[in-house]
C-alpha cells in the first residue's frame, strides 16, 4: 500500500491507496497520543510493506514512524507536491484530504526514482538537534548584539571602539562597569591596565593605546538619555553574556557527542575542519552511505553544483539555492579556512580562480567542491583523509615554493 500523510500542528490527514490507486481510506487523526497510536496502527494493519509520503524529514510524527518495521518513509519536498497536485487538478484547490491522497497517489508513480529515510543512531540524532538548535542561539546572539550595537552608537559610541568586537566577554563587562560616557571618561591608563588584567584580556594591546582608542570617541548626549540608555544597554549586555555562555556549553556537548560518533574521525582527519564544521557536516551527511551514491549528489545537497538551463541556443549556468543551507554555510568556512591554511594547493586555486574573473564566494565554491569530492571519497570507504595519498596537493607544494623563492 501506498500512504499519504499531511501533517499538521492539531491534526494528521492520512490516505491509503492500493497499487492501483484506489482509494482505501481516509481519517483525520489528532496530534495526541491516541491519534498517532491509531495512525500508527493503520499503516501496520495491512500485513505488508506501507511507504508513507510525507512533507517533511523530521519531527516527533517522522521520528515514530521511522520506528515502525513494515513501513518506508519518504520526505516529498513541498514544491514537489504543489506541482503534482497540477496532475489531477487544474483548479487551485486545496485541502488536506486531496493533499493526502496526492502524496499517496505521487509516491505509488514515482517511489522507484526515490530513497526512503534510514533511522539513525541515538548519538547521530542528537548530534543532528544539537548543532540546530546551536544555530538558533548564534542568530539570538547576532541580533542582540546588533541591538546593543545600536545602543551603544546612541548615547556611549567608545565602547564600540575599544575591544575586536561587542560580543566579547571583556566589552560585555566594561559595558556593565562603565555604563555612562562620564564613567567611562575616568578610565585612565592605570584604571584600564587593572581592568584587563582582571578580566584576563589576551588581545595583546597594551593600556595605554586602549585608553587612546577610547578617549576621541567620548560623544555624550543629554542626562536622561544617558541613563535611559546606560538602563537599557546593561540589560543587553547581561542578555549577550547568558548567550556566551550557552554557546560554550553547546560547543561542549558538540564535543562529546563528536567524541562517541565513529565517523567524527574522517572528518577531523580534514584540515581546516574544527568541531561545529565536522558536526554540522557529519549531522548533514549521516550514516546512510546510499544517501548519497556519487560525489555529484553531495554537490547538489550542499549547494555546490551550478543549475544549467539550456533551452534551444540559449545555455545559463545559475547559482543552486535550493540546497541545505546549514551545509553549504559550513562548507563556506571550510574553504575560507583552508584558503588560509592551506595557501600551496587551496590557495593557489582560490587565487587562479580570482584572476580568472571570478567573485570571492564563486572562488571559494570551486575549492570546497575539490575538498567535498575528497571527502565523499573518504566517507565512502570509511577511511580518514591521508594528505600522503593527495596528488595533486602535493605536487603543488614545490611549486609555490618555487615560486615563492623566484
Amino acid at each position: 500500500m501506498f500512504a499519504g500523510v499531511d501533517w499538521g500542528g492539531t491534526h494528521h490527514q492520512l490516505c491509503l491507496v492500493d497499487a492501483d490507486g484506489q482509494v482505501l481510506l481516509q481519517r483525520r487523526v489528532p496530534h495526541t497520543v491516541a491519534g498517532i497510536t491509531e495512525l500508527c496502527r493503520l499503516l501496520t494493519d495491512s500485513h505488508g510493506l506501507t511507504r508513507v509520503a510525507i512533507e517533511r524529514a523530521e519531527g516527533l510524527l517522522v521520528e515514530r514512524l521511522l520506528t515502525l518495521e513494515s513501513v518506508e518513509v519518504f520526505c516529498v519536498s513541498p514544491k514537489i507536491s504543489s506541482r503534482a497536485r497540477e496532475r489531477y487538478r487544474l483548479a487551485a484547490t486545496k485541502t488536506d484530504e486531496f493533499d493526502a491522497f496526492v502524496l499517496a497517489d505521487t509516491l505509488r508513480h514515482e517511489h522507484g526514482f526515490w530513497r526512503p529515510l534510514r533511522p539513525a543512531s541515538d548519538t547521530l540524532m542528537q548530534l543532528h538537534a544539537t548543532i540546530r538548535d546551536r544555530e538558533r542561539v548564534v542568530w539570538n546572539q547576532r541580533d542582540l548584539e546588533n541591538q546593543l550595537r545600536a545602543t551603544m552608537e546612541a548615547y556611549n559610541p567608545a565602547v564600540l571602539h575599544l575591544f575586536s568586537s561587542l560580543d566579547r566577554d571583556i566589552s560585555l563587562e566594561f559595558i556593565r562597569r562603565y555604563p555612562l560616557p562620564a564613567q567611562a571618561a575616568r578610565v585612565g591608563v592605570a584604571r584600564m591596565g587593572a581592568f584587563i588584567s582582571r578580566e584576563h584580556y589576551t588581545g595583546r594591546v597594551p593600556a595605554e593605546t586602549l585608553v587612546a582608542r577610547l578617549q576621541p570617541h567620548l560623544l555624550s548626549v543629554s542626562a536622561g538619555t544617558n541613563q535611559a540608555k546606560a538602563f537599557t544597554a546593561v540589560r543587553f549586555a547581561d542578555q549577550l553574556d547568558l548567550l556566551n555562555r550557552h554557546l560554550r556549553d553547546y560547543d561542549t556537548e558538540i564535543d562529546r557527542l563528536l567524541a562517541l560518533h565513529p565517523d567524527t574521525r574522517i572528518f577531523t582527519s580534514f584540515p581546516g575542519i574544527g568541531p561545529v564544521i565536522a558536526a554540522t557536516l557529519l549531522a548533514g551527511m549521516g550514516e546512510d552511505r546510499a544517501r548519497f551514491p556519487s560525489a555529484p549528489a553531495l554537490l547538489a545537497e550542499t549547494g555546490l553544483a551550478p543549475v544549467t538551463r539550456a533551452s534551444g541556443r540559449t545555455r545559463q549556468v545559475r547559482f543552486r539555492y535550493a540546497a541545505n543551507k546549514r551545509m553549504r554555510h559550513a562548507i563556506d568556512w571550510w574553504a575560507f579556512v583552508l584558503v588560509r591554511e592551506d595557501p600551496h594547493w587551496s590557495g593557489m586555486l582560490y587565487t587562479a580562480a580570482r584572476a580568472a574573473g571570478q567573485g570571492h564566494y564563486r572562488a571559494l565554491r570551486g575549492v570546497s567542491a575539490r575538498w567535498t569530492r575528497i571527502l565523499w571519497r573518504c566517507w565512502q570507504d570509511h577511511t580518514d583523509y591521508n594528505p600522503d595519498l593527495h596528488t595533486h596537493r602535493l605536487q603543488a607544494i614545490p611549486t609555490a615554493a618555487t615560486q615563492t623563492t623566484s
